[in-house]
């Protein structure tokens, strides 16, 4: 009974199916959940799926169970409620109030944490109607996901597809564990950049590092958690997009360098967490470089890359931005982190130790958040979605 309680709204979008696998990992993971599907959603998945994955009864209607008073209860009772898919006539119909069914009844009645996955057309996605039920619903403090962008019905191609129910999961993992707190980076626009950056020495080869971007997709996923808009600018990670997050693929520093400039115009919060090459091959060879033999290799002259953080922090695209650096370090940590901070001019620094067992490409991390202003704030060993928590707790306290 101590159960985490969860109502799973399904809406009737052809999508509808894919929720049952966002059911699965729910329940798998300790959830007791209700499903409570409109009767359009009946036309994709039956309602004795729903029951059979989830265990517990389904209805669509006010007038099931009459005596039990479903279309009070069940809101009341709940600790979070995901509607996925949420289509544009859900999401219009929440927008406003509306309560012709269990679902929508279900809506009005919930005081926890709400969570709408869209799925619908491109253009039924950016018509401004939906837009605007869109923001109704995030200045209300429901979290709302980006949908994803790829293949939709027919040969459509677009943004308006499912999240992945992973990332679904994870963003509603995440709202459970915040609890009935207000998601604090609504309406504001963040961009993390994620990853490392690969500068070409030939066909073949590359410079690159270790990095993973397991820590810059944590910062993302939190971030969308919180209500944020979620720019990610993503370096060589083969890590499936976060929901809600829109991914900008990049591959050197010069091109992470556009993409987090473009990104940055329009945003309240940038965090540089990948990790960006200092420097890169002077020339570059068309074809593999060959290994010739009694010859010794022709040197590889080294350039400087742009330093992204220190630019984007002299000159802010706008006021009140808060600008966060990640400093990798192996030895003199602390002062190596706090020289860095001083000369990149950003807000705060997250700075860890680094090495081959450390950090790269591990799910924990362990930190220190050095600020600007002096303050030093210890991450103790932990998850990396437990720092990206800090960092935006931290950000937050500076954006309000």
């Amino acid at each position: 009974m101590d159960k985490p309680r969860v109502v799973l709204g399904v809406s009737g979008g052809i999508a509808a199916y894919k929720a049952c696998e966002l059911l699965r990992r729910l329940t798998e993971s300790g959830h007791d959940v209700r499903v409570v599907p409109t009767a359009s959603a009946l036309h994709f998945v039956g309602a004795a799926t729903w029951s059979a994955l989830s265990g517990n009864p389904v209805s669509t209607e006010v007038w099931d169970d009459v005596h039990e008073v479903p279309h009070v209860r069940i809101g009341q009772h709940a600790d979070l409620v995901v509607v996925a898919p949420a289509t544009a006539d859900m999401l219009a119909k929440a927008a406003h109030g509306l309560a012709d069914d269990l679902l929508t009844n279900t809506l009005l009645t919930a005081r926890c944490p709400v969570v709408f996955a869209p799925a619908m057309h491109t253009e039924m996605w950016e018509h401004p109607a939906t837009q605007e039920n869109v923001a109704t619903l995030r200045r209300r403090g429901a979290v709302v996901i980006e949908p994803a962008v790829g293949r939709l019905t027919g040969v459509d191609t677009g943004k308006g597809r499912l999240p992945d129910p992973g990332e679904i999961f994870e963003v509603c993992r995440r709202v459970l564990a915040r609890g009935v707190r207000e998601p604090d980076l609504a309406g504001r626009h963040v961009v993390v950049s994620a990853g490392g950056t690969r500068e070409p020495l030939d066909p073949v080869r590359f410079l690159g590092n270790r990095s993973s971007g397991k820590q810059g997709y944590a910062l993302a996923r939190t971030a969308a958690a919180r209500g944020a808009r979620v720019t990610l600018v993503a370096a060589n990670t083969g890590l499936p997009d976060p929901a809600g997050v829109d991914v900008v693929p990049v591959g050197t520093a010069v091109q992470m360098r556009e993409a987090v400039l473009k990104a940055a115009a329009d945003a309240d919060a940038v965090v540089m967490a990948a990790a960006v090459a200092d420097f890169r091959p002077e020339n570059y060879a068309t074809g593999k470089i060959k290994k010739k033999d009694g010859k010794e290799p022709d040197p590889i002259v080294l350039v400087r890359n742009p330093d992204i953080l220190a630019e984007i922090s002299a000159d802010r695209a706008r006021d009140g931005q808060v600008i966060v650096g990640f400093a990798a370090e192996t030895d003199d940590v602390l002062a190596n982190g706090r020289t860095k901070l001083a000369r990149k001019g950003c807000d705060l620094l997250v700075v860890n130790e680094v090495g081959e067992r450390k950090t790269f490409g591990a799910e924990e991390n362990e930190a220190v958040v050095l600020g600007a202003d002096g303050s030093e704030t210890p991450v103790p060993h932990g998850p990396k979605e437990a720092l990206a928590e800090i960092v935006w707790d931290l950000v937050a306290g500076r954006l309000s």
